[in-house]
């Protein structure tokens, strides 16, 4: 991987317009993501710093599938071997810049989705320093402007509903397999290592490490009770820090418009109609977010035509 980070071109040319989709874990990003890349003919950049791994722990990380892309194009995704180590925040600003120009080039709209807000932080700012994004106690200054036009869009769900779902979600893992994939990877050479950085970073791989790792007796009921409930609570730990920095980022002006999802969440939990779900998602997510992003390359659009055409305009005159 690249260590190094150009900032993009911008004196005299044009800034690649870009889609942000962000939000706690849990939220619908990656469907939102989806429908939006869809709808504007899109590829999706993810920033989740543990889905930028290859196999071994798909349900783990929540990692989407090849059905649920419909299609899309995804960058930054299963790209990653688990012994490469942790991706830092500078390797991952080289690689989605290049994406983005990548897909600017073929005429799409970038669209950059993913719980990992420090790694979005480092994109749109230029600064891949951890303790700058950990304080973000000052506020962006004039030579600090973003390096990329963005329309930044904030998947809201309360926090109520969403501790539920989260709760929720974590017994849906169970079903699908999340202790067999679990014991799977513990198996592995990387999984034995005791370390928490990388893959193994990823929520569930530090709760069970003592229920997998440890000697065979250690596999007791009361043991197993409480890795799923450490990685349960630690989930709704990351969730509201994810919020807090969502919202410190808003207040340093961020322009960011904040979807509220919570009747969509609500409708699952309460085991309402798939129909009934759909509609919520289409009334109150799905078509804020595109009505927004239409805005948004519109904009864009007249504003490229009225630069060129000033430009135009000069170059007559000074000829």
């Amino acid at each position: 991987m690249s260590s190094h980070g150009d900032e993009p071109e911008t004196h005299g040319q044009e800034k690649e317009r870009i889609v942000v989709i962000m939000g706690a874990t849990g939220t619908g990003k990656t469907k939102l993501s989806v429908e939006l890349a869809a709808e504007f003919s899109g590829e999706v950049i993810n920033s989740d710093k543990t889905q930028v791994y290859r196999g071994d722990l798909d349900i783990v990380t929540n990692k989407i599938s090849a059905e649920e892309k419909c299609g899309v194009p995804h960058h930054l995704l299963d790209v990653l071997d688990p012994s490469a180590g942790e991706m830092s925040a500078s390797e991952f600003q080289a690689l989605a810049s290049q994406a983005i120009r990548d897909i600017a080039a073929r005429g799409g709209v970038p669209i950059v989705v993913g719980g990992s807000n420090s790694f979005v932080f480092a994109l749109l700012t230029g600064s891949c320093d951890p303790q700058r994004y950990a304080s973000l106690e000052q506020p962006l200054v004039e030579e600090e402007e973003l390096r990329y036009d963005g329309c930044f869009i904030w998947l809201h769900v309360d926090a109520e509903v969403l501790t539920e779902s989260l709760d929720r979600r974590i017994d849906q893992m169970l079903e699908r397999g999340l202790v067999e994939e679990l014991d799977r990877y513990f198996a592995t050479e990387e999984g034995s290592k005791d370390q928490h950085s990388g893959l193994g970073q990823a929520i569930g791989v530090p709760e069970f490490r003592a229920y997998f790792t440890g000697e065979e007796d250690g596999r007791t009921e009361e043991a197993f009770a409480a890795a799923l409930a450490a990685m349960k609570a630690n989930t709704r730990e990351l969730m509201e820090k994810q919020v807090k920095k969502i919202e410190q980022l808003a207040s340093l002006g961020w322009q960011l418009l904040r979807v509220d999802a919570t009747a969509v969440v609500a409708a699952k939990l309460a085991g309402e109609p798939d129909a009934a779900v759909a509609e919520a998602l289409e009334r109150d997510v799905v078509q804020p977010s595109k009505a927004a992003v239409a805005r948004f390359l519109s904009i864009e659009k007249q504003q490229i035509k009225r630069r060129r055409r000033r430009a135009f305009q000069l170059a007559v005159i000074v000829n």
